[in-house]
């Protein structure tokens, strides 16, 4: 395996496991866990970077005043979806 095809395979993991951790923050919503819990401190941090601006722009510029919190659905298919394929797409112009 060449170096851009393991450069490609590491992106795509990556953004496999950034997912990962949005769900397993879900999943935090409906059990409730202590934030002060190292493991729950990990996910907050990694995942609100990526879910806060997604928020912003779902509460505050689109108006949206329900009570479900769409921001982890929109992250997934943006990472599914845009991001990745683009990165991907750039990696392939530049390392092929």
């Amino acid at each position: 395996m060449s170096f851009a095809a393991s450069v490609i395979y590491a992106v795509q993991y990556l953004g496999q496991l950034i997912n990962l951790l949005i769900l397993v923050r879900v999943v935090f919503t409906w059990i409730n866990p202590k934030p002060s819990n190292p493991i729950v401190a990990f996910v907050y941090n990694v995942t609100d970077p990526i879910l806060e601006p997604i928020r912003n722009l779902i509460y505050n510029k689109l108006g949206y005043r329900g009570m479900f919190d769409f921001s982890a659905l929109a992250a997934i298919f943006l990472i599914n979806y845009a991001i990745i394929p683009i990165i991907v797409r750039l990696l392939v112009m530049f390392l092929f």
